[in-house]
């Protein structure tokens, strides 16, 4: 272990007008056998951090964290014995020595802020996608787990999907020729999986109705610049913000580019362009197009991926004639001899439709996941490493993230539409200065790294 790894001087509590990480020697976390069960605190219980509950039950819940404790109510109920915080900074400093794993379950502009924090003290960490906030909080946090030699996973639960199997082994098998174009689109904002909406390409309200007498405000604010309440960030619309979210790229990026990362092998991109709607500095626009263009890797050519969001789409291929139905989410490859494409809740179809017919399926030569959650669980008791591992989902969210840099990058008339040249090692845009600085974000007193 390098020599930096050293005893954590842990984030201070609340109050604090600092806070620094280091890491906590790997190893600090006992070791299990395959039958026992983890104990994890849970940073995060209402909405999404449920649904985490929900597929941990197999596991030791010991401790439960959420700004709002009637949004958490479900939880609390479901684990009465779980000793309950607000403040997950004091959640992780008085209840050190309890637990083993974390699962990070909040806004995104929490995730980087709780993830390192758990790190710090050398427990496992699960955390929602997108992985971090900014592109600089990813490869941050990335490097963190890896210096530490902590098992992670982000949660971006369709990796673990069978057919996320299935298109790689389409691409090993050559089924469609050289890929060289894929198309990524979503109907996010403007419907949310399970049928709810947020808005963008809006102000920031005016009104300020009272806090709810169960949410601690200041908390949910967190490291982002404090404002006012308002319903119309909390609990679940502050996807569309800026400040707090990362727009629909990050609510679907991470699920949606993986199986074309993961199956062309790409690294990296070399550039990324984006257009769009009216954008503004307090919210992302209605919709969008973002064009990422990849480098050859060995015998595989050069690969464009194009991105679609608020209910835009690709063209539709020739191939892909009009009764086939592309969907209001999806995910194509476009090779030199035909197409495979999802709507997402599908498997994955080749096309044209005779060649379909005579090729049938790909040789089924890579192992089916056990479960995303089962994944982590069995990697933190010495098992197989879990397929979003941050050593994979960091570099993957910096991708995804990158977008946003070229939409909000539009707010300068100077870069308007333009393409920003990406130099990954650098980690800086080589041709336009001012768009580095939406690499990472300043944060509030009291929450500085």
């Amino acid at each position: 272990m390098a020599s930096k790894i050293h005893r954590r001087n842990f984030l201070k509590v609340a109050g604090s007008s600092a806070a620094t990480f280091t890491i906590l020697q790997a190893g600090s976390a006992r070791t299990y056998a395959a039958n026992d069960k983890l104990d994890i605190a849970c940073i995060g219980v209402g909405g999404r951090g449920a649904l985490n509950l929900r597929d941990s039950g197999s596991q030791n819940i010991v401790t439960l964290c959420d700004v709002d404790w009637q949004r958490a109510a479900e939880g609390f109920k479901k684990y009465p014995n779980a000793k309950r915080y607000k403040d997950y900074r004091v959640m992780l400093a008085e209840m050190e020595h309890k637990f083993d794993a974390v699962i990070v379950s909040t806004p995104d502009h929490h995730h980087f802020h709780a993830s390192m924090a758990a790190i710090a003290l050398g427990k496992h960490v699960y955390c929602e996608k997108p992985l971090t906030h900014s592109v600089w909080e990813a490869r941050e946090l990335t490097k963190a787990a890896r210096e530490a030699g902590v098992v992670t996973q982000m949660g971006n639960q369709a990796v673990a999907d069978k057919d996320t199997q299935l298109v790689q082994e389409f691409v090993m098998d050559n089924a469609i020729g050289p890929i060289r174009e894929a198309h990524i689109w979503t109907d996010r904002p403007s419907r949310g999986l399970f049928g709810e909406y947020w808005p963008q390409g809006v102000a920031r309200p005016t009104e300020t109705p009272a806090i709810p007498d169960t949410m601690d405000w200041d908390l949910w604010i967190g490291p982002a610049p404090m404002r006012p309440y308002h319903p119309i960030y909390a609990p679940f619309k502050w996807r569309g913000r800026w400040d707090f979210g990362t727009g629909a790229l990050g609510d679907m990026g991470c699920h949606y580019f993986d199986p074309v990362v993961r199956s062309l092998k790409l690294g990296p991109p070399t550039s990324v362009e984006g257009v769009s709607t009216r954008v503004n500095d307090d919210s992302y626009p209605l919709g969008s197009v973002v064009t990422f263009e990849f480098p050859a890797r060995g015998d595989a050519p050069p690969v464009k991926v194009q991105w679609y969001d608020g209910g835009l789409r690709p063209p539709r291929p020739a191939v892909v004639k009009d009764g086939d139905i592309m969907g209001a989410n999806g995910v194509m490859l476009v090779g030199d001899e035909g197409v495979v494409f999802t709507d997402w809740d599908e498997t994955w179809k080749m096309f044209p439709a005779d060649r379909a017919k005579a090729y049938g399926k790909p040789p089924k030569v890579l192992p089916r996941s056990p479960g995303h959650h089962e994944e982590w669980f069995r990697a933190c008791k010495g098992g197989p490493k879990a397929k979003s591992s941050f050593e994979w989902a960091g570099p993957l969210t910096e991708t995804v993230l990158l977008g946003n840099v070229a939409l909000r990058s539009q707010l300068r008339d100077d870069l308007t539409q333009k393409k920003l040249l990406w130099d990954a090692d650098k980690m800086a845009f080589t041709n336009h200065e001012a768009a580095n600085q939406f690499l990472r974000r300043e944060y509030r007193e009291g929450w500085k790294v």
